[in-house]
């Protein structure tokens, strides 16, 4: 088995353990799970779940809501449950082993409130593919692609239920693309490098199914200040734990 680190998110309120090499968490968990509009009550979807960080993340925020994840990679879904076990969330978050191209049986379309999702950000065949392949599998698309973890999160939630992806900033236009006609409600939300005007690398596009109400780009987030530092309101989200309103 891979070597194993001991890491915390949101100031130490979650523990995590995930592989020393390859992909590990970053703020994109952090940010997606923020940016999904649950309550208490309602059941979360977390597509391609990794080490379970987005689905703990949400679980930390609100004490009723229930999550399950879906991890292709058996490492990182075993780990998975393990840190929903560590956190003390294994009664109402829970992740199964699984493809979303087959998964036939193990969940029911239409049955959740909200999916979330943290698809591949490059398309197959794009630049030189990291050595790691769990890292490989997470960063570019292999069978699936963008408009496949589309098409499953869109068929897994419910009418009016929302989809929230963070995804790369310059594959917006394809995802608006994926999303039309089925989601309405869009909303894009830039996540700015700082305030000096450099363009966004990452991007928060979230709709509801079924809805008609027309797509708005928001303003965003700037994510440092001028001296390097997070901005106060990005550690409202990467600390605090905080909902991200859109």
């Amino acid at each position: 088995m891979s070597k194993i680190t001991e890491d915390a998110l949101l100031a130490g309120k979650i523990s995590l353990r995930q592989p020393a090499k390859g992909f590990r968490t970053a703020i994109d968990a952090v940010f997606l799970a923020a940016a999904v509009p649950a309550e208490d009550g309602d059941m979360v979807l977390d597509a391609g779940t990794g080490v379970g960080s987005a689905a703990l993340c949400l679980a930390s925020r609100l004490p009723g809501v229930r999550v399950k994840g879906i991890e292709a990679d058996g490492l990182m879904a075993e780990l998975a449950v393990g840190n929903a076990h560590a956190n003390g969330v294994a009664e109402r978050v829970e992740f199964i082993h699984g493809d979303i191209m087959r998964v036939k049986g193990a969940l029911t379309p239409g049955s959740f409130d909200h999916v979330m999702a943290n698809p591949p950000f490059r398309k197959a065949g794009s630049g030189n593919a990291p050595p790691d392949p769990v890292k490989a599998a997470a960063t570019i698309e292999g069978e699936a692609t963008l408009a496949d973890w589309i098409d499953f999160c869109v068929a897994m939630v419910r009418v009016e239920g929302s989809v929230t992806l963070i995804h790369h900033a310059g594959r917006t236009d394809e995802i608006l693309s994926c999303m039309q006609g089925r989601l309405g409600d869009i909303v894009v939300f830039p996540l700015w490098p700082d305030d000096g005007g450099r363009p966004a690398k990452r991007v928060i596009i979230r709709g509801r199914k079924g809805m008609t109400a027309p797509t708005r780009t928001a303003s965003g987030m700037a994510l440092h200040d001028g001296d390097g530092a997070y901005t106060q309101e990005a550690q409202k989200i990467l600390r605090d734990g905080t909902a991200l309103a859109l």
